[in-house]
This record gives C-alpha cells, sequence and structure tokens, in this order.
C-alpha cells in the first residue's frame, strides 16, 4: 500500500499564486483483530504492518515473543490484520485501563500512572559520546524520505550508539516505536545496550514503549513531558530533548551521556 498520495494545490509565494501538484502523506486506519476477537483501529501509515501489529501486542504486553504469534494476515485493501497466538492471550490489565479519544497515530490515547506500568527498571552499560548522538540524528534525518516528501511523518531509530540498525516512519509517532518493537521480535533483537533515535515529543506512554523493550536512552528532538521524566527516573531511562544541531538537553540519568 502506498504510503503518500499526489494531490492538486494552489501555492501563494509572494504576490505569485499557482497550482501545482504535491505529495501528502497517506493516512489509514487499520483495524487489528486478535484471535478472532477485534482489538483495536489504529490510524497509520500502512507499510510494514506485521511490524506495526507485532509491536502494539508487545507494547501492549499481550505478546512477549514473536514465537508466540502462531499467524499473521493482512487484507491492506480494506484495512484489516489478525494475528492468532499460541495462547488464548487477552489485553493486558494496563490497556483495558485505557480510555478511547483522539491521539498521534492512534483511535485511542494512553493514560500511565507513573507505579502501574509493570516494568522492570532498565538495566544497561550503555555510554554513548555527544557527538555520536549528533551523526546519527543526522543519519537518521536523511533516512526521513516520507517526512522529506511530505511533511507529514514521524520517524524513529534503533541504534547501538555507533550505527543505525534499523528505522521506520509513520503518521503516528507511537506506531513509529511499534514498528521497531515489531522489528526487534521478528529478528530476535534485543533493546538492551541500545538507543532510540525519535522525532517526536516524549510522552508517558512513548517513555513506557521505550522501557518495555529494555532500551535505556531516547533521544528526540522535540520535548518530553513532565510525567514522561517521572517514570524515566524510576525506570532507569535516559532521556535527551531539543537534539538539535549541535545542543541538547539531558533531562534524566546524565551518565549515559559522555
Amino acid at each position: 500500500m502506498n504510503d503518500r498520495n499526489t494531490v492538486m494545490i494552489e501555492e501563494i509565494s509572494g504576490s505569485q499564486r499557482t497550482r501545482r501538484e504535491d505529495l501528502v502523506v497517506h493516512e489509514a486506519a487499520v483495524t487489528l483483530y486478535l484471535n478472532g476477537n477485534e482489538l483495536v483501529t489504529m490510524v497509520c501509515s500502512p507499510s510494514h504492518l506485521e511490524e506495526l501489529c507485532l509491536g502494539f501486542l508487545y507494547a501492549e504486553g499481550i505478546i512477549r515473543t514473536a514465537g508466540e504469534v502462531s499467524s499473521f494476515a493482512k487484507n491492506e485493501q480494506d484495512g484489516l490484520a489478525w494475528v492468532d497466538t499460541s495462547n488464548p492471550a487477552q489485553p493486558a490489565t494496563g490497556f483495558l485501563k485505557r480510555h478511547i479519544a483522539s491521539c498521534c497515530g492512534r483511535g485511542r490515547a494512553s493514560f500511565y500512572f507513573v507505579n502501574d506500568t509493570g516494568i522492570e527498571p532498565v538495566q544497561s552499560e550503555l555510554r554513548v559520546s555527544a557527538g555520536d548522538i549528533i551523526r546519527l540524528l543526522a543519519e537518521t534525518e536523511q533516512r526521513g524520505e516520507l517526512f522529506a516528501s511530505t511533511g507529514g511523518a514521524h520517524g524513529a531509530a534503533l541504534s547501538d550508539g555507533k550505527t543505525v540498525l534499523a528505522f521506520f516512519e509513520d503518521v503516528g509517532r507511537h506506531n513509529t516505536l511499534d514498528k521497531l518493537a515489531g522489528w526487534c521480535l521478528m529478528n530476535k533483537i534485543s533493546g538492551n545496550g541500545k538507543m532510540l533515535l525519535f522525532s517526536g515529543r516524549v510522552s508517558s506512554e512513548i517513555l513506557v514503549k521505550t522501557a518495555r523493550l529494555g532500551v535505556p536512552l531516547i533521544v528526540s528532538r522535540s520535548a518530553p513531558t513532565d510525567l514522561a521524566l517521572e517514570l524515566a527516573g524510576q525506570l532507569n531511562v535516559t532521556v535527551v530533548g531539543f537534539a538539535r544541531g549541535q545542543r541538547m538537553n539531558i533531562y534524566t540519568h546524565g551518565h549515559r551521556v559522555i
């Protein structure tokens, strides 16, 4: 399924008004069925759907490994995806506590209480230089082809501190991390000793997704929220925000940035 579409626009530049073609990011609704039961409808860029669906289930605590998935199927035209698991998995308690609302990349919004994540603090000896962070961010931005062509996509990358291991884009910032999580599951890659390079705001849900993956460091071009930082303090995650050009702000556990 295409992740962008061509539209006609009227562009005003100074006193000139012209009609021309432009690219916009494709936004689609995909309904995920778990073991035959409708689970959630995700608003997303409908590429890498298997990674997205498996990563979402992992982020919600419904599966722990790709081996628990017995089958995956999709119907891109109708926006449907089916995941069957080896056990009759049910949504985790945290999922059931959420309420439906509008959210970037989701037809729902999540609300976390600080002591209600069910995730152990991240243990990692990762150390990354500020220079490597700047270099890796620049490399990630160069990979953002969907954003470059439409201006309407978020991006997220997984790195070992030296190279970019995987990169995904999506209309929703949450979806980019779910796609990374799904990729990690499918390729048996651990988040321990890795870092996330992220384009969007670091909210509490983004921080929980980071910690659930076992990733000790998230770097964003944008800002964190206060609840995300409170969670990061308890879950031993380093949060770096406003990483742009040669500057960055380190909010928590700054010993990992050298």
